[in-house]
């Protein structure tokens, strides 16, 4: 298997279709993104049948700068079309006798109540399937399948596969053995040219020829 190069990490649109022209539902996040909040790792991409302007607000609706939460998205992940993320902005505060969020209207007390402020942590080569909603505090480990329409609060495993509402573990990908060595050698965080020559050992799934790439 010939190795193809990665994307350039700095295009917007990775995918270029036949006739050349790029792509416009598919963007790499890290360029589509400059929102305070948001932190998105290299080649990590999603995809929209009606691509927005804003793809942190479509992916984030209630993530707000200057918020005290963040949404962390490692590298090579995959964001499929509807997915949402409910960040910890949106909830309200449970302790008292109703949930109405009254210092939201005066604005003298606004700027200090959030009653949430958990990040939501995205590993990497995550893929994230069709209409998935990410839960405040929701922490996705690295290679993990969310299912479509999953919703996803809590922990997720490494490598786990997940579905429903609420989510739960359907299955891990790999054998126990096999995805300890997975998380580590990192391959995500390999140098990029590494990445590609190790691309047909990472399709074929042959972590030993991916072991034997890894660099000293």
């Amino acid at each position: 298997m010939t190795p193809m190069p990665l994307p350039d990490p700095k295009q917007r649109h990775p995918i270029i279709l036949p006739d050349g022209t790029p792509h416009a539902g598919t963007v790499l996040l890290s360029e589509a993104i400059s929102h305070p909040n948001f932190s998105v790792g290299a080649y990590s991409y999603a995809s929209a049948f009606d691509p927005p302007q804003d793809w942190a607000s479509r992916l984030a609706p209630y993530l707000f700068p200057g918020a005290r939460e963040r949404v962390v998205i490692g590298r090579f992940c995959q964001i499929a079309d509807s997915v949402r993320m409910i960040t910890a902005s949106a909830n309200h505060a449970q302790d008292g006798l109703s949930c109405y969020p009254f210092p939201v209207f005066d604005p003298s007390q606004m700027a200090g109540f959030q009653p949430d402020t958990r990040d939501t942590v995205i590993g990497n080569d995550v893929w994230i399937g069709y209409g998935a909603m990410i839960l405040p505090g929701a922490r996705i480990g690295d290679g993990a399948i969310i299912g479509a329409g999953a919703v996803v609060r809590g922990s997720v495993p490494p490598y786990a596969i997940v579905t429903g509402n609420p989510a739960s573990v359907i299955r891990h990908r790999f054998p126990k053995p096999q995805i300890a060595r997975l998380l580590s050698l990192k391959w995500w965080d390999w140098p990029t040219e590494l990445i590609a020559r190790a691309e047909p050992a990472i399709l074929s799934g042959d972590l030993d020829m991916l072991e034997g790439l890894a660099p000293d």
